[in-house]
C-alpha cells in the first residue's frame, strides 16, 4: 500500500463527533471530486476508503443510505456513489451553502466560507478534500503534497483554508491541464498530517525525516573528513617532496637540530597528524611549533629549486 493509501485509510477511520465538522468534510469531498450531473452528485474514484466515507458521512448527517457500487476501468477498480434522490440532494445542497444553479451549470459544488469559519470545520474540510483528490509522496524518496482542484477559484479556497494553518500552500498549474494546491516543505507535510488528524502517518513520515536527516549529517561529515584527509595527504606529500630535495642537494645533517627532527620523523611517518608528529619530538614542541618548522623546511627546498640554499 501507497504511502497515500496509508494516509486516507487512516482518515476514512475519522469521524467527527460535531454535525458541523461533518458537514465540512463531506464539503471537501464532494467539491473537489465530485461532479453534478444529470444523474445527481457523482463521486467516482479508485479510493475505496473514500467512498466509504462520503457514504457514512451522508448516514450521520441525513439517516440516509447510498450505495458504494464498483466497477473496472482498464484494470483498474473504480468505485462509484451515486446520490440520485432529488430531496437528498437538496438537503445536501441547502448544507453546503452552495449555489445550485451554478453547480448545475458547471458541474461543480462551490462551498460557501460559511461552512469552514471554524477551525475545527476547515481541519475537516481539509481533510475531505484530501481524501477525494490528495496524495503525498513516499517521504523516502522525496516530499510532496498536493490536492487537484477542479478550478482556480476552489484552489485559492484549498490554498486559503490550508494556510490558515501556516502550511505554505502553493499553486500550481501543471501540463496547462490540472490546478494543483502543493506542500514541498517536509515540515509543513507534517503539519499538514497532523492538521487532518492522521497521527500515525504524521509520526511515521516524522520518524522517516528524523532518519534521513541523520543520514544527511553522517555523509556531510564523512564527506568533510574525506575533503581534510585529501588536504592532509597532499601537503604531506608536498612536505615529503621538500626534505627529499634538501637531503639530496644539502644534506639533513646540515639542518639546525629542531629541524632536521621535524624532517626525519616527517619521512619515517608519512600519514601522520602535525599532533601525531608533535608528540613524537623529544621534547614536544605542539601542533603550532611542528607546523612553522615543517613551513620553514618548505622555504628552504624552495630556496635551493631556485638555486640558492
Amino acid at each position: 500500500m501507497s504511502f497515500s493509501k496509508d494516509i486516507k485509510a487512516e482518515l476514512a477511520e475519522r469521524i467527527s463527533n460535531a454535525r458541523h465538522c461533518r458537514i465540512a468534510e463531506m464539503a471537501g469531498i464532494l467539491s473537489v471530486g465530485a461532479s453534478v450531473t444529470g444523474e445527481g452528485i457523482v463521486l467516482f474514484g479508485e479510493n475505496k476508503a473514500t467512498a466509504d466515507k462520503l457514504a457514512e458521512l451522508i448516514r450521520k448527517l441525513f439517516s440516509e443510505s447510498v450505495e458504494v457500487s464498483q466497477t473496472k476501468n482498464k484494470g483498474k477498480k473504480i468505485y462509484r456513489v451515486s446520490i440520485e434522490d432529488e430531496g437528498l440532494r437538496n438537503r445536501i445542497f441547502e448544507v453546503l451553502k452552495c449555489d445550485v444553479c451554478k453547480a448545475r451549470e458547471t458541474g461543480i459544488i462551490y462551498v460557501s466560507d460559511v461552512v469552514i469559519t471554524q477551525q475545527c470545520c476547515r481541519r475537516a474540510f481539509l481533510r475531505g478534500a484530501f481524501l477525494a483528490a490528495g496524495s503525498v509522496s513516499d517521504p523516502e524518496k522525496t516530499y510532496h503534497f498536493e490536492i487537484i482542484a477542479r478550478d482556480m477559484k476552489q484552489a485559492h479556497q484549498i490554498e486559503m483554508v490550508a494556510d490558515s494553518f501556516d502550511l505554505e500552500a502553493r499553486i500550481l498549474i501543471r501540463k496547462e491541464k490540472y490546478i494543483i494546491v502543493y506542500i514541498k516543505d517536509g515540515s509543513k507535510i507534517v503539519d499538514a498530517l497532523s492538521v487532518m488528524e492522521a497521527h500515525v502517518s504524521m509520526m511515521n513520515m516524522e520518524n522517516v525525516r528524523i532518519l534521513k536527516e541523520m543520514r544527511n549529517n553522517v555523509n556531510r561529515q564523512v564527506n568533510c573528513e574525506t575533503a581534510n584527509i585529501g588536504k592532509t595527504v597532499a601537503a604531506a606529500g608536498k612536505q615529503i617532496e621538500d626534505i627529499r630535495l634538501i637531503e639530496e642537494k644539502l644534506g639533513l645533517s646540515k639542518l639546525a637540530k629542531g629541524l632536521e627532527e621535524v624532517a626525519r620523523l616527517r619521512i619515517s611517518y608519512p600519514d601522520s597528524s602535525l599532533q601525531e608528529l608533535s608528540d613524537m619530538m623529544d621534547p614536544p614542541i605542539g601542533r603550532s611549533g611542528v607546523n612553522h618548522r615543517l613551513k620553514k623546511l618548505g622555504r628552504i627546498a624552495d630556496g635551493l629549486r631556485g638555486g640558492t640554499p
